[in-house]
């Protein structure tokens, strides 16, 4: 019979050995981080796999107001000289209509001044991007195709 401090059947264990971590996953964390770093040294040395800014540095900037709504003509604004860029009947420049119409949508969810200016950029790869000055927001036009970048181009130029 056992003693009055016996555990009875735990004083039969085993000794125990001392708990240690497991070696594989530990094994994989540093193979992991073996091969990032590689990747990363890879991709800067030779360019395979990263980004490039293809715009470049921008070539021409004109900020622009808009004067007028979805019933009535739009007139197109130099924002700082307040000359008349452009004018468009409630029938003609649908692409211009609806780019600014979308960048205002947002300044109305937005809860922002509704007569801030709007920025034309024309890349030095030839795109063409209409910004947002108060939200942030930028559309690269040439994604709609040459001719609807050509009409905001057109802005640019005069």
């Amino acid at each position: 019979m056992a003693g009055p401090l016996s555990f009875g059947s735990l004083e039969k264990r085993r000794p125990k050995r001392p708990v240690r971590f497991p070696t594989l996953p530990l094994y994989a964390a540093f193979a992991l981080i073996g091969i990032a770093v590689s990747a990363t040294v890879f991709g800067t040395v030779t360019g395979i796999g990263t980004v490039r800014d293809s715009f470049g540095a921008p070539v021409a900037i004109r900020d622009i107001q808009l004067v007028g709504g979805v019933g009535e003509e739009v007139q197109v604004i130099d924002a700082r000289t307040d000359t008349v860029l452009a004018v468009f009947p409630v029938e003609e420049g649908g692409f211009v209509r609806g780019s600014l119409r979308a960048l205002s949508r947002i300044r109305l969810q937005t809860d922002v001044v509704a007569n801030a200016p709007y920025r034309l950029i024309r890349w030095q790869n030839g795109a063409v991007s209409l910004s947002d000055t108060v939200s942030g927001e930028r559309i690269y036009l040439n994604a709609f195709g040459p001719d609807n970048a050509a009409a905001f181009a057109e802005l640019l130029d005069d």
